[in-house]
């Protein structure tokens, strides 16, 4: 006790001078200025002048020197801040249970488990034969993969019928583009066929030689090729077997839980196309399940001698599910199985020998739906609030009556349930551990609100705050949100997120439109030329949470990433006054330029979320709203801006172009960072504590706008 106390006493008189160091230096700093080299660019009869379009070429010396200035000068603005974001980083890691690991699922006579040891940032994928009392068999440590590279992701992890190989993939820049090889389990050889440029998306056919696996466009990385490769020939002889000509979809390849079929999958936002082979022929051509009819999505299930189809077919807005024999699959075949209903979507299912579990969502709360194929005595798991998420998870396994199932809220550590569908009992096989032993979820409150957007749509907020808050106004609140291609961002625990609460701060998820948190209208209501509902419904939130008291202008805080970092350029735009601080990770700005790029990766299958800009009105849509475009002469809020150099999402140059815009417009001397990762792509740092750093960078950057120090 004795050494934490003069620790302690150690970094207060650390920080209290380091800070007034800091403070006395900060007259002398200013913020770089990226140098304005005009670009006209039209379109429709529109001129742009784009004074920062030079920042897209990352190979220009003179882009990466500018990069640089900008970290340093955050890193010297908030050198003061240092100590405390060490404090935090170590305060949230001390939070997670080092030595960690996932609940095994049995496939194929295997036990599966990814584990982590203590003091190490990367997992360890291990198997057990037959009993976990079984020896571990390592497949994978990653932790002796990713020595010597800055960034590492393992991804494409595929096990052959036999037990005897396994597909893998890694990534060691961040762009995720993968090299494939294949490691003979056995006797821990890696073997020397060797694809490189792949997406990371591979399976095996069953006669445990034969590889499906699929490739990007090289520029655009564009998933459009799918390749057979059969083990230990040349890949360079690799057969192409399908090209995706149409430059809007994306293809990936897949094997059905029932291990009969091998899948090419064909989507865009809003037509899919599937074609199959069975498993065991991988020679044989694929056959088209139903060919893409604009429109009309759909997802396949296989199980005995039937497909299983969720399908907006028929108008069914929220989906509907249907059945076909497998031999004869064209949708004038499918068959009602569960009708549409309008309060009702259908995300998914899970086929078991005796039960359909359908996964389901109404009034924004997940459901899980356990329907017996006798057709007696379905029933709906029960749960009690409204702050939760629940999802079905690893069941690979036909013949079971055992759904496993997860589970957590906003003030509930997540848990992992084997629940048996017969007897209806539960087992939690485990519950997300909190360290530290100043965790209990009764300290905390969590509720769902609704806000009432400008067209009177009900828009619902799930929130979450330590108790006794008073609603004073002077609580400092954060409002999370994404709001695009139908993502539903669904209450869920963080440990992290403590770190906030516990110092004060009100944690809020708003629920607004271009999500599907309401059903697939909902999502609808927000995309396209209906985007704009996006916006104006987190505004319409963020004066809900301030009228109501939870907070005030002067402590209302935004945050989104990627798409939802979009988010965040418009609404401090369209509403720079309700708020004191923005947090904007990889956010995508440069609407504009991007949609009117072919070459950038993602960009024409976009065009059903966004609009194809090539076309007037939804150019002239987009323009209004584009954060880079609309950036003009006004008081911004505080804004900490974050992105990775090797992004292939949201390309790097986006954040930057609107940060040196933002310098040069704003009329404030509020904090404006741009943090760039230059090791890092559009998932942040890899490894399990680094990303705790970049958490820490974000908190601190709110903190110390609240004026809490430690």
């Amino acid at each position: 006790m004795k050494n934490f106390l003069l620790v302690c006493c150690l970094y207060a008189i650390f920080a209290t001078s380091y800070a007034q160091n800091t403070k006395e230096n900060m007259s002398n700093l200013k913020a770089p200025i990226a140098p304005i080299k005009p670009n006209q660019l039209e379109k429709h009869g529109d001129v742009r002048i784009d004074n920062y379009f030079w920042l897209n070429d990352r190979e220009n010396p003179e882009v990466i020197d500018y990069l640089n200035k900008e970290n340093d000068y955050y890193n010297a603005v908030t050198a003061d801040t240092k100590p405390f974001q060490t404090a935090l980083f170590e305060e949230m890691k001390g939070r997670i249970k080092e030595d960690d690991e996932s609940v095994p699922y049995l496939y194929n006579g295997y036990y599966y488990i990814t584990r982590f040891e203590k003091g190490q940032d990367y997992p360890i994928y291990s198997r057990k034969k037959g009993s976990l009392e079984a020896a571990e068999e390592i497949m994978f440590n990653c932790n002796e993969m990713a020595k010597g590279h800055k960034y590492f992701q393992l991804g494409g992890v595929s096990i052959s019928n036999d037990n005897q190989f396994a597909i893998f993939c890694t990534d060691v820049i961040g762009r995720r583009i993968y090299s494939l090889q294949i490691k003979n389990l056995v006797t821990g050889e890696i073997l020397s066929d060797k694809v490189e440029q792949t997406t990371g998306n591979a399976v095996w056919a069953n006669d445990n030689k034969t590889i499906f696996y699929t490739k990007q466009d090289e520029k655009t990385l564009r998933s459009d090729k799918v390749f057979k490769h059969k083990m230990g020939a040349s890949t360079e002889k690799d057969e192409l077997v399908y090209f995706e000509k149409d430059d809007t979809f994306n293809v990936s390849v897949s094997k059905s839980k029932s291990r009969k079929y091998i899948t090419i999958a064909s989507g865009s936002t809003l037509t899919d196309e599937y074609q199959t082979i069975l498993a065991d022929e991988p020679d044989s051509k694929f056959k088209i399940f139903q060919k893409r009819v604009r429109g009309l999505e759909y997802s396949i299930s296989h199980y005995g001698d039937s497909f299983y189809v969720v399908t907006n077919k028929d108008k069914a807005t929220n989906f509907k599910l249907m059945k076909v024999n497998e031999n004869n699959t064209s949708q004038e075949n499918w068959v009602d199985l569960i009708p549409h209903r309008s309060d009702v979507l259908i995300e998914g299912i899970d086929i078991f020998k005796d039960y359909l579990v359908v996964s389901e969502r109404s009034n924004g709360l997940n459901k899980i739906r356990i329907m017996p194929w006798s057709g007696k005595g379905e029933y709906y798991l029960p749960f009690e609030i409204e702050t939760y998420t629940c999802y079905t998870t690893t069941n690979v396994d036909f013949d079971t009556d055992v759904l496993r199932y997860g589970y957590q809220s906003l003030a509930t550590p997540s848990s992992v349930i084997d629940f048996n569908m017969k007897t209806k009992t539960k087992e939690i096989k485990k519950e997300q551990q909190v360290l530290g032993g100043k965790f209990d979820k009764s300290n905390y409150t969590e509720e769902r609100v609704w806000a009432t957007a400008t067209d009177g749509t009900k828009v619902p907020i799930s929130m979450v705050y330590r108790k006794g808050i008073k609603r004073d106004g002077k609580n400092p609140l954060l409002l999370y949100a994404y709001g695009s291609y139908g993502i539903s961002m669904d209450p869920y625990f963080s440990t992290t997120r403590l770190s906030l609460m516990d110092r004060g701060f009100i944690y809020a998820i708003a629920h607004i439109r271009g999500g599907e948190d309401l059903g697939r209208q909902w999502y609808e209501d927000g995309k396209l030329l209906k985007k704009k509902n996006t916006f104006t419904d987190f505004i319409d939130c963020s004066k809900f949470v301030i009228a109501e008291k939870f907070t005030s202008a002067e402590h209302l805080y935004a945050e989104g990433g990627s798409a939802g970092g979009l988010l965040m350029g418009a609404i401090v735009n369209m509403a720079p006054q309700l708020y004191n601080g923005v947090i904007a990770q990889v956010p995508f700005v440069d609407v504009m330029t991007t949609m009117l790029d072919d070459s950038i990766p993602l960009t024409t299958g976009e065009y059903d979320e966004w609009g194809n800009p090539n076309v007037k009105k939804y150019y002239d849509y987009m323009r209004s709203y584009s954060p880079y475009d609309n950036v003009k002469a006004q008081d911004y809020p505080n804004m900490y801006v974050s992105t990775g150099l090797h992004d292939s999402q949201v390309q790097y140059w986006e954040p930057a172009k609107w940060v040196a815009k933002l310098r040069v417009t704003k009329t404030n001397d509020k904090q404006l960072f741009l943090d760039t990762n230059m090791d890092a792509g559009h998932g942040g740092a890899s490894g399990r504590f680094e990303a705790l750093k970049e958490v820490a960078k974000e908190f601190t950057f709110l903190l110390d706008l609240e004026k809490i120090k430690k």
